[in-house]
């Protein structure tokens, strides 16, 4: 057996920044006559895909049908997702951090990471009032709550900021580690899921506290590399570093849709995919990559499905070069009078894009003119928006509510692709969220 190392120190300090029902929040914040009030987004996908504080209140959880919404709470504000004025706000709220320190990893829109190591001769205070002032900062000029942690670990300072949400301020320093993992459900340390969690319960293991007791050797017998690198982070000795630089590369790009109401139109089904692959594509060509691997899967009503892979010779960047050989993929899966609710697309074996490889029996001019037509459309969606240039299987993505009642709500817009400033257009906008204050 062994005890927690028990440090009195700051041998390291990291803050973690945590939104509280982040989309939930940004719309309260933009929209304040919401503040107080049950807020649903994700109407346009008819399942709840963020909900405020008083939502969860009325016992609401996220991926709850929007139909169950309107029986559990009546009264709830169901709004279609403002994807848009999330990321800008998710932007300004690290820029915040990057106030107080260059080091800042954005681990998700609405959580990340800071080194505050050295910076109290800087700033004049303490760790605990400095986390206290950046917390202040952000809660006070985007107007959305956040709980903070701050620790020795990255592992650490994430359980500390979700120990006392919302609006928590949490500081566990070197000599209170023990006392605060006595605290933690082995089950909620990041990277233990509820698989992992049952087999450590089968050996005793309940808490994090029990989890960091435990000998270094018994852990790696039964947990391996990642368990040991758990193991040193919740006993305050730093394994994972802060990554503040900006993602330049991808190993794998992945692109899915969840559609309301489910189909069994093969021709909508298709669409469906073919939008998820030229969004992948999209990204694909931003980090000047080409992809030579490709899974297609489909899901169905009841949540089941399948997958089904297949390589290229060489890497592709174009979605005419690839689309016939997926929809030769699709069809492999596809099965007649069955409902598919999602679609999506993984691009693996991603390389650099060094220029057009050709084949030995295609056509050089083909593929040059498809590269050449990828790039164009890239020039004309990132001057009119996303998608406004688009295969023609997307026609069938466009159906009239008056035909279909039932997509009314995936034709639902945010305010914010609605209520337009001058020289706005749906597709282009300029980067600041729109806030609805009244003067």
């Amino acid at each position: 057996m062994s005890s927690p190392i028990i440090l009195s120190s700051w041998p390291h300090v990291i803050l973690h920044v945590d939104g509280d029902a982040f989309f939930a929040s940004c719309e309260q914040s933009v929209h304040p006559e919401l503040k107080g009030k049950a807020v649903i987004t994700g109407k346009e996908r008819n399942i709840v895909a963020s909900l405020s504080y008083e939502a969860k209140a009325c016992g609401i959880k996220r991926g709850t049908p929007i139909w169950e919404v309107k029986k559990l709470c009546p009264t709830a504000i169901i709004l279609p997702s403002d994807y848009e004025t999330y990321s800008l706000i998710s932007k300004r709220m690290f820029s915040i951090m990057r106030r107080f320190t260059p080091v800042v990893e954005e681990s998700s829109i609405d959580e990340g990471y800071a080194d505050l190591k050295g910076l109290r001769r800087l700033h004049r205070m303490g760790y605990g009032a400095l986390a206290g002032k950046i917390k202040e900062t952000i809660e006070g000029e985007l107007d959305i709550p956040v709980s903070i942690g701050v620790s020795l670990t990255k592992t650490l300072a994430k359980l500390a900021a979700k120990h006392e949400k919302p609006r928590g301020l949490t500081i566990v320093k070197g000599g209170a580690i023990h006392q605060f993992v006595k605290k933690i459900p082995v089950r909620e340390v990041c990277g233990i899921g509820p698989n992992i969690s049952a087999l450590l319960h089968k050996h005793g293991v309940h808490t994090a506290f029990d989890y960091a007791t435990r000998g270094e050797m018994w852990i790696k017998r039964l947990l391996g590399k990642t368990g040991v690198e758990l193991w040193h982070e919740l006993r305050g000795e730093k394994v994972y570093e802060l990554n503040a630089e900006e993602k330049t590369t991808y190993q794998s790009i992945s692109k899915s849709k969840t559609f309301t109401p489910p189909s069994d139109d093969y021709a909508y089904v298709k669409a469906q995919l073919f939008r998820n692959v030229e969004s992948a594509f999209i990204k694909l060509r931003r980090y000047h990559l080409r992809a030579q691997r490709f899974i297609v899967y489909l899901r169905t009503q009841d949540f089941k499905g399948g997958a089904v892979q297949s390589d290229f010779n060489r890497g592709a960047i174009s979605v005419q070069e690839v689309f016939p050989h997926l929809e030769k993929m699709l069809q492999s899966l596809y099965q007649t009078n069955v409902l598919y609710r999602a679609t999506g697309i993984v691009l693996t074996h991603l390389e650099e894009d060094s220029g057009i490889q050709f084949e030995l029996f295609e056509d050089p001019l083909r593929m040059i003119a498809m590269h050449r037509l990828a790039h164009s459309i890239d020039a004309i969606n990132a001057k009119y928006g996303k998608h406004t240039v688009f295969s023609g299987t997307g026609l069938f993505l466009k159906r009239d509510p008056d035909v279909h009642p039932q997509m009314e709500g995936r034709c639902a817009l945010p305010k914010r692709k609605t209520d337009l400033l001058g020289g706005e257009t749906f597709r282009k906008r300029i980067s600041m969220p729109l806030w609805q204050i009244r003067v």
